[in-house]
Protein backbone atom coordinates (compact mmCIF):
# COMPACT_ATOMS: atom_id res chain seq x y z
CA UNK A 1 0.00 0.00 0.00
CA UNK A 2 1.34 3.52 -0.93
CA UNK A 3 2.84 4.66 2.19
CA UNK A 4 1.88 8.19 0.95
CA UNK A 5 -1.64 7.81 1.31
CA UNK A 6 -3.08 7.90 4.85
CA UNK A 7 -4.50 4.50 6.00
CA UNK A 8 -6.67 3.48 8.64
CA UNK A 9 -7.85 -0.26 9.53
CA UNK A 10 -11.41 -1.08 10.22
CA UNK A 11 -12.79 -4.60 11.55
CA UNK A 12 -15.65 -6.36 12.80
CA UNK A 13 -15.59 -8.33 16.17
CA UNK A 14 -17.90 -11.21 16.16
CA UNK A 15 -16.72 -13.67 13.63
CA UNK A 16 -14.15 -12.08 11.64
CA UNK A 17 -11.75 -11.35 14.69
CA UNK A 18 -13.16 -14.01 17.31
CA UNK A 19 -14.21 -16.93 15.29
CA UNK A 20 -17.87 -17.27 15.54
CA UNK A 21 -20.76 -14.22 16.59
CA UNK A 22 -20.74 -14.52 20.62
CA UNK A 23 -24.38 -14.93 20.28
CA UNK A 24 -23.86 -18.30 18.96
CA UNK A 25 -21.22 -18.96 21.53
CA UNK A 26 -23.39 -18.79 24.93
CA UNK A 27 -26.30 -20.24 22.89
CA UNK A 28 -24.31 -23.44 22.10
CA UNK A 29 -22.80 -23.48 25.83
CA UNK A 30 -25.77 -22.15 27.74
CA UNK A 31 -28.76 -21.73 26.32
CA UNK A 32 -29.35 -24.44 23.47
CA UNK A 33 -31.36 -23.82 19.81
CA UNK A 34 -34.50 -22.52 21.68
CA UNK A 35 -32.86 -19.43 22.51
CA UNK A 36 -32.43 -18.24 18.71
CA UNK A 37 -35.31 -17.70 18.29
CA UNK A 38 -34.86 -13.69 18.10
CA UNK A 39 -31.90 -14.52 16.04
CA UNK A 40 -34.53 -16.51 13.42
CA UNK A 41 -37.13 -13.32 13.72
CA UNK A 42 -34.49 -10.91 12.69
CA UNK A 43 -33.74 -12.90 9.50
CA UNK A 44 -37.23 -13.31 8.64
CA UNK A 45 -37.63 -9.26 9.27
CA UNK A 46 -39.83 -9.59 12.40
CA UNK A 47 -36.97 -7.31 14.38
CA UNK A 48 -34.00 -5.70 14.20
CA UNK A 49 -30.87 -7.13 14.66
CA UNK A 50 -30.48 -5.25 17.98
CA UNK A 51 -33.90 -6.13 19.71
CA UNK A 52 -32.75 -9.97 18.35
CA UNK A 53 -29.32 -10.03 20.36
CA UNK A 54 -30.75 -8.04 23.37
CA UNK A 55 -33.28 -10.68 23.81
CA UNK A 56 -31.10 -13.52 23.18
CA UNK A 57 -28.24 -11.83 25.66
CA UNK A 58 -30.87 -10.94 28.29
CA UNK A 59 -31.91 -14.69 29.35
CA UNK A 60 -28.12 -15.29 30.18
CA UNK A 61 -28.23 -16.72 34.14
CA UNK A 62 -25.03 -17.87 34.69
CA UNK A 63 -22.14 -16.75 37.48
CA UNK A 64 -20.53 -14.41 36.87
CA UNK A 65 -17.23 -15.34 37.30
CA UNK A 66 -17.86 -18.37 35.11
CA UNK A 67 -19.23 -16.04 32.70
CA UNK A 68 -16.28 -13.78 32.20
CA UNK A 69 -13.83 -17.16 32.00
CA UNK A 70 -16.27 -18.68 28.86
CA UNK A 71 -15.33 -14.96 27.04
CA UNK A 72 -11.61 -15.31 27.50
CA UNK A 73 -11.73 -18.72 26.37
CA UNK A 74 -12.97 -17.70 23.37
CA UNK A 75 -11.03 -18.36 20.10
CA UNK A 76 -9.78 -15.14 18.31
CA UNK A 77 -7.16 -14.97 14.94
CA UNK A 78 -4.11 -13.16 17.28
CA UNK A 79 -2.68 -12.40 14.42
CA UNK A 80 -5.59 -9.29 14.81
CA UNK A 81 -2.39 -7.74 16.72
CA UNK A 82 0.29 -7.68 14.64
CA UNK A 83 -1.47 -5.91 12.01
CA UNK A 84 -2.70 -3.62 14.96
CA UNK A 85 0.66 -3.41 15.98
CA UNK A 86 1.81 -2.17 12.61
CA UNK A 87 -0.59 0.49 12.52
CA UNK A 88 0.34 1.68 16.14
CA UNK A 89 3.75 2.28 14.51
CA UNK A 90 2.90 3.54 11.44
CA UNK A 91 0.11 5.96 13.15
CA UNK A 92 -2.75 3.97 11.13
CA UNK A 93 -5.59 4.40 13.24
CA UNK A 94 -7.30 1.24 14.23
CA UNK A 95 -10.75 0.10 14.92
CA UNK A 96 -13.09 -2.32 15.88
CA UNK A 97 -16.78 -1.58 15.25
CA UNK A 98 -19.74 -3.85 16.50
CA UNK A 99 -23.09 -4.66 16.31
CA UNK A 100 -22.51 -6.63 19.65
CA UNK A 101 -21.77 -5.18 22.72
CA UNK A 102 -18.13 -3.68 24.31
CA UNK A 103 -18.89 -6.10 27.47
CA UNK A 104 -17.22 -9.39 26.21
CA UNK A 105 -15.16 -7.69 23.19
CA UNK A 106 -13.13 -5.51 26.72
CA UNK A 107 -13.46 -8.72 28.86
CA UNK A 108 -11.50 -10.54 25.99
CA UNK A 109 -9.14 -8.30 24.80
CA UNK A 110 -8.92 -4.92 26.59
CA UNK A 111 -5.45 -5.58 27.57
CA UNK A 112 -5.06 -5.45 23.94
CA UNK A 113 -6.75 -2.66 22.76
CA UNK A 114 -5.29 -0.48 25.20
CA UNK A 115 -1.82 -2.08 24.14
CA UNK A 116 -2.27 -1.24 20.86
CA UNK A 117 -4.53 2.00 20.99
CA UNK A 118 -7.38 0.31 19.35
CA UNK A 119 -10.66 2.23 19.22
CA UNK A 120 -13.57 0.19 19.84
CA UNK A 121 -17.37 1.65 18.84
CA UNK A 122 -20.04 -1.23 20.00
CA UNK A 123 -23.10 -0.80 21.84
CA UNK A 124 -22.58 -0.88 25.94
CA UNK A 125 -23.45 -3.90 28.02
CA UNK A 126 -24.02 -4.90 31.46
CA UNK A 127 -23.90 -8.72 32.68
CA UNK A 128 -26.02 -9.20 35.75
CA UNK A 129 -26.71 -13.02 36.75
CA UNK A 130 -29.87 -12.19 37.60
CA UNK A 131 -30.91 -9.69 34.86
CA UNK A 132 -28.57 -11.54 31.83
CA UNK A 133 -26.07 -9.47 29.55
CA UNK A 134 -28.46 -5.98 28.98
CA UNK A 135 -27.30 -4.00 26.13
CA UNK A 136 -27.56 -0.98 25.19
CA UNK A 137 -27.59 1.48 22.13
CA UNK A 138 -25.16 4.35 21.62
CA UNK A 139 -27.99 7.86 21.80
CA UNK A 140 -29.86 8.52 19.17
CA UNK A 141 -27.68 11.96 18.50
CA UNK A 142 -24.36 9.72 18.35
CA UNK A 143 -22.91 9.84 14.46
CA UNK A 144 -22.15 6.07 14.68
CA UNK A 145 -26.17 5.31 16.20
CA UNK A 146 -28.16 2.96 13.77
CA UNK A 147 -31.64 2.33 14.52
CA UNK A 148 -30.97 -1.39 13.26
CA UNK A 149 -28.07 -2.28 14.55
CA UNK A 150 -26.88 0.09 17.58
CA UNK A 151 -23.53 0.98 15.59
CA UNK A 152 -23.17 1.94 11.94
CA UNK A 153 -20.32 0.41 10.92
CA UNK A 154 -20.92 2.96 7.34
CA UNK A 155 -20.74 5.51 9.58
CA UNK A 156 -17.36 5.21 11.21
CA UNK A 157 -15.85 4.51 7.57
CA UNK A 158 -17.39 7.65 6.47
CA UNK A 159 -16.50 9.20 9.04
CA UNK A 160 -12.70 8.11 8.94
CA UNK A 161 -12.53 8.92 5.00
CA UNK A 162 -14.03 12.90 5.38
CA UNK A 163 -10.45 13.08 7.58
CA UNK A 164 -8.61 12.01 4.61
CA UNK A 165 -8.96 8.22 5.67
CA UNK A 166 -8.23 5.56 3.21
CA UNK A 167 -10.39 2.36 5.17
CA UNK A 168 -9.46 -1.15 4.85
CA UNK A 169 -12.41 -2.69 6.32
CA UNK A 170 -12.70 -6.10 7.70
CA UNK A 171 -16.08 -8.11 7.94
CA UNK A 172 -17.66 -11.18 7.99
CA UNK A 173 -21.37 -10.35 8.23
CA UNK A 174 -24.72 -8.51 6.72
CA UNK A 175 -24.53 -5.68 9.77
CA UNK A 176 -20.83 -5.50 7.33
CA UNK A 177 -22.30 -4.91 4.06
CA UNK A 178 -22.96 -0.84 3.82
CA UNK A 179 -19.48 -0.18 5.27
CA UNK A 180 -18.09 -2.88 2.75
CA UNK A 181 -19.88 -0.72 -0.25
CA UNK A 182 -18.23 2.23 0.82
CA UNK A 183 -14.93 1.16 1.85
CA UNK A 184 -11.65 1.64 -0.24
CA UNK A 185 -10.45 -2.16 0.43
CA UNK A 186 -12.44 -4.72 1.40
CA UNK A 187 -11.24 -8.03 3.42
CA UNK A 188 -14.30 -10.61 3.86
CA UNK A 189 -15.60 -13.72 4.75
CA UNK A 190 -18.46 -16.04 5.30
CA UNK A 191 -21.87 -13.71 4.61
CA UNK A 192 -20.44 -10.97 3.76
CA UNK A 193 -17.84 -12.43 1.07
CA UNK A 194 -20.71 -13.81 -0.28
CA UNK A 195 -22.96 -10.56 -0.44
CA UNK A 196 -20.04 -8.97 -1.79
CA UNK A 197 -19.72 -11.12 -4.69
CA UNK A 198 -23.54 -10.79 -5.71
CA UNK A 199 -23.38 -7.52 -5.22
CA UNK A 200 -20.82 -6.33 -7.07
CA UNK A 201 -18.21 -5.10 -4.25
CA UNK A 202 -14.57 -5.62 -5.29
CA UNK A 203 -13.62 -7.91 -1.85
CA UNK A 204 -10.49 -9.99 -1.16
CA UNK A 205 -11.23 -13.27 0.77
CA UNK A 206 -10.09 -12.50 4.37
CA UNK A 207 -8.23 -15.64 5.81
CA UNK A 208 -6.57 -14.40 8.59
CA UNK A 209 -4.92 -11.32 10.15
CA UNK A 210 -1.42 -11.63 8.65
CA UNK A 211 -2.87 -11.01 5.48
CA UNK A 212 -4.33 -7.97 6.20
CA UNK A 213 -0.99 -6.93 7.65
CA UNK A 214 0.83 -7.72 4.82
CA UNK A 215 -1.15 -5.76 2.67
CA UNK A 216 -1.44 -2.48 4.96
CA UNK A 217 3.16 -3.32 4.30
CA UNK A 218 2.37 -3.05 0.60
CA UNK A 219 3.55 -6.39 0.25
CA UNK A 220 2.37 -9.04 -2.36
CA UNK A 221 -0.16 -11.74 -0.87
Amino acid sequence: MDKEIKTALVSDFDGTISDDDFFNYVSRQYLGEQALAPWREYMAGEKTHFEALREIFASLRIDRTAFDDFIRSIKIDRSFFAAADFCRQNNMPVYICSAGCDYYIECLIGREMKEYGIRLVANHGVYKPEQGLLMTPPPAESPFFDPNTGVSKAAIVRYLQQAGYRVVYCGDGMPDVAAARIADDVFARKMLLLQCRQLGIAARELKDFNQVCHFLKGERE
